[in-house]
């Protein structure tokens, strides 16, 4: 993340899952006035059952995702193709907490993946050190509650921008 850093907007407290939910759609709404819609790198980054998985389902809902929607923890990948208000969308949810070798990212093949236009969600990006694109988003989340993993518990959000995309993106959540 060496890119000038755009703006880092106040930290928010999601107080129950369906905040998590409605932040979601905000997002979703932001993410089709990209052009191309759709079009940006975000990290979900977090503890252990923080809630990242929780909030890329309901954003993969928002977006037009019908269906079981699965943790790409083993998977390591999961992708969907869905056409929000006509658009069509290319999604790539990815969780690299597996990761034991920041070079398994390389070996896989992700680098046409994040090169290709569509959303990328990333969880555990960090476990893929610097082979990462720079993210467009990062939003840092944290359980406020004394035991991780509890999807109606207070979460504490920061959301940092790396983009112009960014930029629009906080907006469109505000």
């Amino acid at each position: 993340m060496a890119a000038l850093h755009h703006g880092i907007v106040e930290s928010t407290v999601w107080r129950q899952e369906r905040d998590t939910q409605a932040f979601a759609q905000l997002l979703a709404r932001a993410l089709l006035t990209l052009q191309p819609p759709g079009d940006a790198l975000i990290e979900l980054r977090g503890n252990l059952g923080a809630g990242k998985t929780t909030l890329a389902r309901h954003l993969l809902q928002a977006l037009g995702v019908t269906g079981r929607i699965k943790s790409p923890t083993y998977a390591v990948v999961e992708t969907y193709a869905v056409k929000p208000a006509g658009a069509d969308l290319a999604v790539a949810h990815f969780d690299f907490y597996r990761f034991n070798d920041p070079d398994e990212w390389e070996e896989a093949g992700f680098r046409d993946l994040f090169a290709a236009p569509g959303l990328k969600l990333v969880e555990w990006p960090d476990k893929a050190q610097d082979r990462l694109p720079t993210p467009d988003l990062v939003l840092d989340i944290h359980s406020l509650a004394s035991e991780a993993g509890h999807t109606d518990c207070p979460r504490q959000v920061k959301m940092s921008s790396f983009s112009a995309k960014g930029d629009a993106l906080l907006k469109g959540v505000q």
